[in-house]
C-alpha cells in the first residue's frame, strides 16, 4: 500500500530543482512519511509575498455564500436577467449544456470558457463585473458553452462519468464535435447566419482546432476574439503544464496508478503536487489548493478577494486526465498538434509515427488576439508565433498593465477598463465592416 505514495513522492521530488527550498511533507494515513525542505521552484515565476490579503473568511457575506452554490442558470436568474438552459448532443454522444442570457432577435455571441472552467465564469462576478452581463447590456444575445467533462456537461448517451470510457477525450474532440454542434444549434435556434465568438484560454484552442479540421465553420463566424490565446506553449510558465511536459511518460503511469481518469484536485497526486509548488512564502492556502490557480497563476491586485468564495465554489469545473496530458505534450513538443499516442498507435491512427499538426492556415475567420505579459499559459512570444500562423488577424492587443494575468481576462477587477470596452468597440467595427447580413 505504500507503493503509490512512494512513487508520487519520487516523481514530485524529481521536479524540484537542486537549488530550490520549501517545506514539503507528505502524510499517508496517520504516518508522516516525508518532511523535507525545498525552496519555491523557479518555474513558479513571480512569487506572491506572505502578506497577501487574499483569504477566505469564515464570516462570508451570505449573498456571496449563496452565489458560490448557485448554478449558472440560477445566478443569471437571481440577478434579474432572462436565463435559459439548452441541451446539445454531439455526434459522438456527449450531452452538453448551453446557458443563455436571452435577448431574442439580437446578434448572438458565443462565449467559450477556458481550462478547468465552465459557463459560470462569465457571470459569477455579478452584474457590472461579468462579461456575460456586459454583452447582454450592450444588446447581444449571449450564449455560454460548456464543453464535455465539466460541471454542466457530464452526461453521455451510452456512458456515465464514472466510466473510464467517458473520459477518453482531449480538447481535440471539443474542437471537432462540441463547438461545431454548439454553433449549429445557436444559429438554428436564432435563425442567424453568423455569430460572434469569444474564447478564453482553452476556449481559443478549440476554435483553432475547429478551423483546422472543419474549415467550413469559419463562414459561420462574424468575428472571433481570443482572450489569453493558447496554441503554442514553448515559453509556458505554468508549473502544472510544465510538470506534465517534463514527466510526459511518468505522469501517465502515475495517474493510472491512482485510478484517475478525471483530472481533479481531490486526489493524492494533486495533494502532493500542491505541497511541492506551494509554501508559506508564496500564496494563501485557499488559492494554493485550487488547481486552476496552480495552472494559470494569479494577480493579487486584480483578484477580487471578496468574491473568492464564489470562484472556489465554481472552479475547477472538471477536465479529463488525457486533456491535461495533451497540454503537456504541446509544451514538450513545441508544436500545436494532435494527441501523441506513441509511435506505434500514432501510425495506426494517423498513418504516421508523429501526430499531425493542426492546420492554422485554415482558420480564416477574422480574429483579434488579446494577451498579457504576466500570463503563465499564453506568453507573448507564443502568442506572436500564433499570430504569424493565422491568416486573418485583424487586431492584436497587449494589455496595458504588466501584471495582468491569465484569469484577469475574465475575473480582473479592472478588466472592463483595461480590455472589455476595447473589445466591444472591435465587435461594433467588425459588424459594420462585415458584408454578410447577420440579422434574422
Amino acid at each position: 500500500m505504500l507503493l503509490k505514495p512512494f512513487v508520487l513522492f519520487v516523481v514530485c521530488l524529481c521536479l524540484a530543482p537542486p537549488e530550490s527550498q520549501a517545506d514539503l511533507s507528505f502524510i499517508f494515513g496517520n504516518i508522516s512519511l516525508f518532511n523535507l525542505n525545498f525552496k519555491t521552484p523557479k518555474l513558479l515565476g513571480r512569487s506572491i509575498t506572505v502578506n497577501s490579503n487574499v483569504k477566505i473568511d469564515s464570516d462570508v457575506d451570505p449573498n456571496i455564500q449563496e452565489d458560490s452554490h448557485l448554478s449558472t442558470y440560477n445566478l443569471i436568474k437571481k440577478y434579474g436577467y432572462p436565463a435559459e438552459n439548452h441541451s446539445v448532443t454531439t455526434d459522438d454522444g456527449y450531452i452538453l449544456t448551453l446557458h443563455r442570457i436571452a435577448r431574442h432577435g439580437a446578434t448572438p455571441v458565443l462565449l467559450v470558457h477556458g481550462l478547468l472552467d465552465s459557463s459560470a465564469t462569465w457571470v459569477m462576478m455579478g452584474p457590472n463585473k461579468g462579461l456575460g452581463y456586459l454583452l447582454y447590456e450592450q444588446g447581444y444575445d449571449v450564449w455560454m458553452a460548456n464543453v464535455r467533462g465539466n460541471t454542466y456537461s457530464r452526461k453521455h448517451v451510452r456512458y456515465t462519468h464514472s466510466q473510464a470510457k467517458y473520459w477518453d477525450f482531449t480538447f481535440h474532440e471539443m474542437g471537432v464535435y462540441d463547438i461545431p454542434k454548439t454553433i449549429d444549434y445557436i444559429l438554428d435556434t436564432t435563425s442567424f447566419k453568423q455569430l460572434h465568438y469569444i474564447g478564453h484560454s482553452q476556449g481559443t484552442v478549440v476554435f483553432w482546432i475547429m478551423g483546422s479540421e472543419k474549415p467550413e465553420y469559419m463562414d459561420k463566424i462574424l468575428f472571433m476574439q481570443a482572450l489569453a490565446p493558447v496554441a503554442y506553449l514553448k515559453h509556458c510558465k505554468s508549473p502544472v503544464v510544465n510538470f506534465l511536459a517534463e514527466f510526459h511518460t511518468s505522469v501517465s503511469f502515475v495517474l493510472r496508478l491512482i485510478g484517475v481518469h478525471e483530472f481533479l484536485p481531490k486526489n493524492e497526486f494533486i495533494v502532493m503536487f500542491n505541497q511541492l509548488i506551494c509554501d508559506e512564502t508564496t500564496i494563501t492556502k485557499e488559492i494554493c489548493s485550487n488547481v486552476i490557480f496552480l495552472t494559470t497563476g494569479f494577480d493579487k491586485l486584480q483578484l477580487n478577494e471578496t468574491m473568492l468564495p464564489v470562484v472556489v465554489g465554481h472552479a475547477p469545473a472538471g477536465a479529463s486526465t488525457k486533456q491535461m496530458q495533451h497540454f503537456g505534450q504541446v509544451r514538450r513538443s513545441g508544436e500545436f498538434r494532435q494527441f501523441d499516442y506513441g509511435w506505434l498507435r500514432n501510425h495506426w491512427r494517423y498513418n504516421n509515427i508523429t501526430p499531425p499538426a493542426y492546420k492554422l492556415e485554415n482558420v480564416k475567420a477574422k480574429v483579434a488576439l488579446y494577451y498579457s505579459q504576466n500570463d503563465w499559459l499564453a506568453q507573448p512570444a507564443d502568442v506572436q508565433s500564433l499570430r504569424r500562423r493565422l491568416p486573418n488577424v485583424v487586431h492584436h492587443y497587449l494589455v496595458d498593465y504588466p501584471e495582468f494575468n491569465h484569469l484577469d481576462f475574465i475575473w480582473g477587477v479592472d478588466a472592463r477598463e483595461l480590455l472589455w470596452d476595447s473589445m466591444l468597440k472591435q465587435m461594433r467595427a467588425n459588424e459594420i465592416d462585415n458584408n454578410i447580413d447577420t440579422t434574422n
